[in-house]
């Protein structure tokens, strides 16, 4: 129950969809989401391939909560092997998308080989077929191509696919769906790009079906109370995600100008509350309302339009159209990162990132990084094709952006992301990276837990990967961080295999989901299962990564980080601990010195022999 138990494999070479039976066994030891779909991947062989060659798998994982009444359960993942970093990539999203699929009677896609022509995949239920995009979908932005295949196949269908960033392969394009929410780090929509496959439709009517329909609707409700009366849900209804950024700038840990400051002073004018005060009088806000994904209770999602006077709107009538609008991520990397703070600028800039299909934190950093070389002359006008790359620049941020996703004059630079843009101009240690994926808005010197997980996270810098929020803003003391590290990463490991939003923790803690689980799902399931099982997620993304090539030498930090002192906030003068951190999280991983799992580690995980092909032996 809660799972379907099947699998879409579309193999593009062959043009044909197939359904597969799941793996029961692997989906008791890793349930859904970014687990089955990390074992998927590592049994097909993805940490030996090339990430945009037709070698190189692309799993679209739901959990098995997603599609059901839990608050959030809509969340679903793709899995690939990152162009970014060559790392393992695993990116999440909401909206509606993740609960259609799994509507539709599908646990996972598999998609494998590569298209000789441009394609799209439309599911109906259990009605899979490929079908022609070259001259209808093929060559336009997301936003074009979800409004054709809508008129085509009916308003009911919900869409993931890529814009032209994708197409392009710039190696930080996302997979859009919903038309403003995406799987958006590590390059996944550039994997989907060289596969030549440019959107999936879905229409699902199927429903999920779940294990004690009573206790979950009963365990539902009541979790749904508790999450009402958190003041961590109304502080995200009402301000978004961006109710971060005054937060992070008065404590002097957002990344500014490529991280040279640690504090923005135009912070305030990019804020979750500058989006909700009209510029002056006669004026409208920035923010229209906010917007749920499915079944959720919280809306976070902003809904955003630029000023009809601003500069930006010579570019179409479509950008004064409410939109997707800033979250944090996007404010701090288009705006703090650049040392932008012209709120529509930086509002337009997300929406081509929506359109378009690409991560606007990875774009907002690479841009940084070139425009710190320009500012120490390490390039000019002549190189940039007559960009003026200055820190603050909002004209550079609005055309740059558009070059970006269309890999054209300095934009094509710019699409390689910022470790192989610094690397080409002979100066790697200005790139604001960790395993080739540029950092989240917090920076690693004034949040000393923060740092450690960004240099161990599997997919490269990542803010989503553990939750040392709370101890990085009350202590610097690097000694408690590395425990805080590794037990949140093991919990959020199993969080996004559950099908679910990380945001319901500011309400739940994992023994709530585990009844949650156990309602829904056959089985005995508590809070110690889930941990374990979000362990051996983490420790199997480590095993694929040092398969790729990875070592522990790639668990570090920018020289920045490590050397330069912060210079703002109540954490001035200090640097990144992350030498002394390294080596206790190692041990509290059972990694030996050189990053490597341990034998009995992997023993008791069941990870010691992975050679179980991903076809056969599914029962």
């Amino acid at each position: 129950m809660a799972w379907h138990n099947r699998i879409l494999h579309v193999d593009l070479t062959a043009g044909r969809c197939l359904e597969r039976p799941l793996n029961r066994q692997w989906r008791d030891a890793y349930i859904g989401g970014r687990g089955l779909g990390t074992r998927y991947l590592y049994a097909l062989g993805a940490q030996k391939a090339e990430p945009l060659s037709s070698d190189n798998p692309l799993i679209f994982a739901t959990g098995p909560l997603t599609g059901t009444a839990a608050a959030t359960a809509g969340r679903y993942v793709v899995l690939t092997k990152g162009p970014l970093t060559g790392a393992i990539a695993c990116s999440n999203s909401g909206g509606h998308f993740g609960a259609a699929l799994k509507h539709a009677g599908w646990d996972m896609i598999i998609i494998t080989g590569r298209a000789e022509q441009p394609v799209y995949l439309f599911i109906d239920d259990d009605d899979a077929r490929l079908l022609p995009a070259e001259g209808f979908i093929w060559g336009e932005s997301f936003w074009e191509a979800e409004e054709r295949l809508k008129a085509r196949h009916g308003h009911d269908i919900h869409v993931a696919g890529i814009g032209r960033a994708g197409e392009n392969a710039v190696r930080f394009a996302a997979i859009m769906n919903d038309r403003d929410r995406a799987a958006g780090r590590s390059g996944v929509g550039a994997v989907m790009g060289a596969k030549k496959l440019k959107a999936i439709a879905v229409r699902g009517r199927k429903g999920v079906s779940v294990h004690d329909p009573a206790r979950l609707a009963a365990e539902v409700t009541a979790l749904q109370e508790r999450l009402a009366q958190a003041p961590g849900r109304e502080r995200l209804a009402v301000y978004g995600t961006d109710a971060m950024m005054s937060k992070t700038c008065a404590f002097g840990s957002l990344p500014t100008r490529n991280a040279t400051r640690t504090s923005f002073e135009g912070c305030e004018r990019i804020s979750a509350e500058a989006m909700r005060t009209p510029p002056g009088p006669g004026r409208r806000p920035n923010l229209v309302r906010n917007k749920a994904c499915f079944a959720c209770t919280i809306g976070c999602g902003r809904i955003a339009r630029i000023q009809p006077d601003h500069f930006t709107a010579r570019f179409g009538a479509r950008y004064l159209k409410p939109q997707g609008g800033l979250e944090y991520e996007s404010a701090y990397g288009l705006g703090a990162m650049v040392g932008v703070d012209d709120l529509d600028a930086c509002t337009f800039a997300n929406m081509i990132c929506n359109e378009e299909g690409m991560d606007p934190i990875s774009f907002g950093v690479t841009l940084a990084a070139a425009m710190e070389l320009f500012e120490r002359g390490i390039i000019d006008e002549t190189e940039t094709g007559g960009l003026i790359l200055r820190f603050g620049h909002a004209e550079a941020l609005v055309e740059a952006v558009q070059l970006t996703a269309r890999r054209e004059g300095f934009g094509a630079r710019l699409a390689e992301g910022a470790a192989r843009l610094c690397a080409h101009y002979g100066h790697p240690e200005l790139a604001m990276v960790v395993k080739g994926q540029e950092f989240p808005g917090y920076d690693p010197r004034a949040m000393q837990g923060m740092g450690l997980a960004y240099a161990t996270s599997p997919r490269g810098a990542c803010h989503l990967r553990a939750d040392p929020y709370a101890s990085d803003f009350e202590t610097p003391d690097p000694a408690v961080k590395p425990r805080i590290v590794k037990e949140t990463q093991d919990e959020h490991a199993a969080i996004d295999t559950l099908g679910v939003c990380l945001f319901s923790t500011t309400a739940w803690a994992l023994d709530d989901l585990a009844r949650l689980m156990d309602a829904a799902c056959e089985g005995d399931w508590d809070a110690e299962r889930l941990r374990e099982c979000g362990e051996r997620i983490f420790t199997l993304e480590r095993l694929f990564n040092l398969e790729a090539g990875f070592t522990a030498a790639d668990d570090c930090l920018p020289e920045r980080m490590l050397k330069e002192p912060a210079p703002d906030g109540v954490n001035a003068g200090r640097v990144s601990a992350l030498k002394e951190m390294l080596p206790v999280y190692y041990r509290l991983r059972e990694w030996d010195a050189h990053g490597i799992p341990v034998q009995p580690l992997l023993a008791r995980l069941g990870l010691k022999d992975l050679e179980t092909p991903a076809w056969g032996n599914e029962g």
